[in-house]
This record gives C-alpha cells, structure tokens and sequence, in this order.
C-alpha cells in the first residue's frame, strides 16, 4: 500500500483511530445534523410543528397505511408523545386515521393531500442538500458514509431500517 492509501482524510489509518479523530467524527456529526434539519425547521417554523411532526409526516409517506404501533416502534417516543403530534397532525388535515380491515382496533396512517405536499417540501428541501452532499463526496464515500451510519444503528433499528429498505420506495 501506498502512502495515504489509508483513507482520504490525510492518510488516516482506520484501524486505528485516535480520541481526537473520533471527536472530530462526532462534531462533525452534530454540525451535519444541524445544517440537515435546518431548512425543514426553517419551513416547519411558523406552523408550530417540529421535528416530531416532521418525522412522523415521513414516514407515513413512506410507508402509506403503517399503524399506530408501528411507528412508535420506528420513531422510539412515547404513546403520549405520538398521539399529541398525531392529534395535531390529524386535526389540521394532514393525516387521516383509518380503522384496520382486520383489526378494529387498529389504526392506519395516511397522508392526506395537504400532508403529502407538506412531506414533499420537507423532502424536497433535505434531499438537494444531500444531493449536493453526495456529488461532491463522491461514489465512494457516499457507499463508505452509508456502511457508517448503518454500523451505528441498535440491532432493534438496523432490523427495522432493513425492512424498509427491502420494501422499496
């Protein structure tokens, strides 16, 4: 191997990483998260929605239908927690909860139109962000940054990411 054939960040070896590399991985980390979730805060800020709102509009669109159960186990907040963004959610128009065919006591999650063109511009806002990311990475590095974030997920979750990932969409 060849001098800086380590990786492109100055030759580094990942094998062995310092304190002061990790630490410099986890600041990235959280100025990356912040300049991710500012353009959907930006949009969400004068509907008194947030983050939570935010979450839960993608999902339901990316998994038309999901139930209730569902996705407080993808989302890992409280019932009370959910059912308050639900409540808000559902009564400005942006969801509708449908009684399960199968289950009564189910209820499944749908973006209404006004929901869905909400998700589309919170989306759409994220998605030319890591766009631009992505191009000026490169291939590689969008491969390597997905093998990471993956590596860091719970067990509970990475099963959970695997199962919408298979499903597609």
């Amino acid at each position: 191997m060849g001098e800086g054939s380590g990786s492109q960040g100055g030759g580094e070896s990942l094998l062995f990483l310092t304190d002061e590399q990790l630490r410099k991985g986890i600041e990235a980390m959280f100025f990356a998260y912040r300049g991710f979730t500012a353009d959907p805060d930006r949009i969400l800020e004068g509907m008194d929605y947030g983050r939570a709102h935010h979450r839960a509009l993608h999902f339901i669109h990316r998994s038309p239908g999901t139930t209730v159960s569902n996705l407080l186990a993808i989302l890992g907040v409280t019932k009370q927690s959910l059912n308050r963004v639900l409540r808000t959610l559902v009564e400005d128009g942006l969801v509708e909860q449908r009684v399960g065919r199968q289950d009564r006591r189910e209820r499944h999650l749908h973006l209404t139109e006004k929901g869905a063109a909400l998700e589309r511009e919170l989306s759409d806002a994220q998605r030319a962000r890591m766009r631009a990311a992505y191009r000026a990475a490169g291939p590689q590095a969008v491969q390597g940054f997905r093998q990471v974030l993956e590596a860091m997920m719970d067990p509970e979750m990475r099963r959970q990411y695997n199962r919408m990932k298979e499903s597609g969409g």
